[in-house]
């Protein structure tokens, strides 16, 4: 596939595991000199030592404290200041925003220090943590395809703090590093091209990076999924060229785990719709990050041991194109999942259910706490809640609290949705125990009850991240393109995870 890409081809393939290696991220007592300086304020609040402009002057020039907002001011013989609001009542979330301003109002350098607020309820290693994963992920661009860079290279960030805080503050630097890293591994692999990042591709990824970070990783070929019996996955690769992969990955702690969680990502890693072709529009283009729930779940995976998680977490990528071709699934035909349960499909657009099917039933055949679901699996998800937030749906209050719980603590917002089960008949199916599609109505929920058909009595959480996904515009840390939404929320929830199992 070089021919399309040239050159750089070799370097796309690549996730970013090392994109910030040679950045120097460290706390100090003062800026280093010739830094761009950031400070956060509240409105009306503090303003950094030696700014000789009162709150007066800094209003009439239209900057008053409030959320993502920032101000540049040319500093003569001295650093350049950059003041950002945090809004009132600031907390870690707004934090974070308040850094990503600072990353974006500083695009030209590539030079940073900012120094440590004090907020209420915020320690100085959470806002130590926040403040690089703001700075980082907004500075993030997928640029290896391109002759040069959109926007300064990062090259040092530091945070000023006094030397009480400064130990606190190396180990939120620490947690900030490993998440921001988590983060922009999910996005190279959703931002990839569909010609490079294929399901051989990720599999192969996931062997050398899974291996360096003491993962145990299985890769499952058409010839293991037949035998298997996991026809959702098969169907839906009927029409590619390209083969699917099954990716397990195993994580072990040292010592007894303390609980087990298994994870099951939708990895469409092209979605033309099969058969039932996408319309002629914009949407066809975003289709590679179909993929985008496989590629959370790779990414967050692959720093748990740093991280320390104490939970064995259990991972199954569903990796397959969905595209048209003579020998593509047909509206009509009947699959046989993972477990004997058949499947009319009424939709070809509706394929991340089938393949998240096989996996769901394999997770239900070994030992676990709870399993977690994440997909783009559905407009109607989009339709409701929009860009910002995700919906969540699941059969266990305990579970889906501690998927809110990670959701608040990485600002990736979730949104639970009911698990209606009046609905449950709009998937009855006439020639098969059910069908891929419900009605033309409640769409996140109908898919929801299908995926809850393959999980048993379980504790399941599904997140749907379609809307999530994709970015058009600059949104605080969030750049345009894939986000890379749910690597970090997945790593918040397996490392707090517990047993919801009486």
């Amino acid at each position: 596939m070089d021919y399309f890409m040239g050159d750089r081809a070799t370097a796309s393939l690549v996730p970013s595991v090392d994109q910030f290696d040679g950045v120097d991220i460290s706390v100090a007592t003062s800026a280093p000199a010739g830094a761009v300086v950031g400070a956060v304020v509240a409105p009306d609040g503090d303003l950094p030592e030696g700014l000789a402009l009162s709150w007066e002057s800094l209003k009439s020039a239209g900057f008053e404290g409030k959320e993502g907002k920032s101000l540049v001011i040319p500093r003569e013989g001295g650093p350049m200041t950059v003041l950002v609001g945090v809004g009132a009542e600031p907390d870690a979330a707004k934090l974070r925003d308040a850094a990503a301003a600072f990353a974006r109002a500083t695009d030209f350098d590539g030079s940073l220090a900012i120094a440590l607020p004090e907020i209420e309820g915020v320690s100085a290693e959470l806002a130590a943590q926040v403040i690089v994963e703001g700075v980082v992920l907004a500075r993030y661009r997928y640029d290896v395809l391109k002759e040069r860079p959109s926007v300064t290279p990062l090259a040092s960030l530091t945070l000023v703090a006094d030397d009480e805080r400064s130990q606190e503050a190396g180990a939120g630097i620490a947690k900030g590093r490993a998440m921001t890293e988590t983060t922009q591994i999910a996005r190279d692999l959703a931002n990839g091209p569909p010609a490079l990042t294929t399901a051989t591709r990720m599999a192969e990824l996931a062997v050398e990076i899974g291996g360096e970070r003491g993962l145990d990783v299985e890769i499952f070929d058409k010839e293991a999924l037949l035998e298997m019996g996991c026809g959702g996955v098969l169907g839906v690769n009927a029409g590619s060229s390209e083969p699917p992969k099954m990716v397990k990955l195993t994580y072990q702690p040292d010592g007894d785990p303390t609980a087990t969680l298994t994870l099951v990502g939708k990895g469409i890693m092209y979605d033309a719709g099969g058969i039932a072709l996408k319309p002629a529009d914009e949407v066809h283009a975003t289709m590679k990050n179909d993929m985008s729930g496989a590629g959370a779940i790779l990414a967050a995976m692959l720093n748990l041991a740093a991280l320390g998680c104490t939970a064995k977490v259990i991972g199954y990528l569903m990796c397959t194109d969905n595209r048209p071709s003579g020998t593509a699934l047909a509206m009509g035909d009947v699959l046989t999942v993972r477990g004997g349960k058949t499947v009319e499909v009424s939709n070809t657009d509706a394929e991340g259910r089938l393949v998240m099917a096989d996996a769901l039933v394999l997770a239900t055949e070994e030992p676990t706490d709870a399993i977690v679901d994440i997909a783009t699996l559905t407009g109607a998800a989009m339709r409701a809640l929009g860009t910002q937030v995700a919906a969540v749906i699941g059969n266990d209050a305990a579970l889906l609290d501690q998927v809110e719980a990670a959701a608040d603590a990485t600002d990736e917002s979730v949104w639970e949705l009911p698990l209606e089960r009046r609905y449950r008949s709009s998937l009855n199916s006439n020639v098969a125990d059910i069908k891929n599609l419900g009605g033309a109505n409640g769409g996140a929920i109908t898919a929801a009850l299908f995926l809850e058909e393959f999980v048993g009595d379980i504790p399941w959480a599904h997140i749907d991240i379609a809307g999530t996904a994709q970015n058009d515009a600059d949104v605080s840390w969030r750049p345009p393109g894939c986000t890379g939404f749910g690597a970090r929320l997945l790593v918040e929830l397996a490392l707090a995870f517990e047993t919801t199992k009486s």
